[in-house]
């Protein structure tokens, strides 16, 4: 099996479960803002599909015919989530640990393609120290360093550039059917490794999916994805 040159972790949604939190952070926020909206676990799985949480505060107000300063209530909702960061017990996903490690003795690039806001990629490494930390990574992408965020390739394409790599150098992981877009969107060969909220999407456009990440899994994406491009 040929070794791919990168590994590119897509999300923090990848590294870690976040999900329940940030719901809970969005519940908190409006509760603040005196909205008397309260997202239940169904409804945070079908609003998900609408990528950024200020799209996402945007696009539930407008179903309901209601105007708000979607930007406040997100930075209320950041501030939250990071309290609840160092509040809460937080560990690495299934699989995640053994992977970053077998990347890093074996001279594989390491990627985080994130259009969140750096903030928040510092809150949850802080939050994973010492088992996942900021040195670990070529590469850290952020949403200040592309001007469309995903579904949209570009954040792929910055990292790229960044580590001097072709679309077929590098394998993806990816925890959201949009996410999935934006490597696919890129040219990438994309495991898909979905979160707890959205084990309902359409993954079908990734070379594989899995509930527990390995580098079996990475191998098998990296070898999927050279018989493809060999065959056409």
């Amino acid at each position: 099996m040929t070794m791919p040159a990168a590994v590119l972790f897509g999300s923090i949604g990848t590294l870690a479960e976040t999900s329940e939190m940030q719901r809970e952070a969005f519940n908190r926020a409006f509760a603040l803002a005196g909205l008397g909206w309260r997202w239940n676990r169904s409804l945070y799985q079908a609003l998900l599909k609408t990528t950024g949480g200020i799209n996402r505060i945007e696009a539930f107000a407008l179903s309901r015919g209601q105007r708000v300063d979607a930007r406040a209530i997100h930075v209320a909702k950041t501030q939250i989530y990071h309290q609840l960061l160092k509040e809460q017990r937080l560990g690495l996903r299934d699989g995640v640990a053994e992977t970053l490690a077998w990347a890093r003795e074996n001279g594989i690039q390491l990627g985080l393609v994130s259009t969140t806001s750096l903030g928040n990629i510092e809150g949850l490494l802080e939050a994973l120290a010492p088992h996942c930390r900021r040195e670990l990574f070529d590469y850290l992408g952020h949403g200040g360093l592309v001007e469309r965020p995903k579904p949209d390739p570009e954040a792929y394409r910055h990292a790229l550039a960044w580590l001097d790599l072709s679309p077929s150098e590098v394998i993806a992981i990816e925890d959201t059917a949009a996410s999935l877009s934006a490597s696919v969107g890129a040219g990438i060969a994309t495991v898909a490794f979905p979160g707890e909220n959205v084990y309902c999407d359409d993954f079908s456009l990734a070379t594989s999916v899995t509930p527990v990440l390995s580098p079996d899994v990475i191998l098998e994406a990296a070898c999927a994805d050279e018989k493809q491009t060999a065959y056409g």
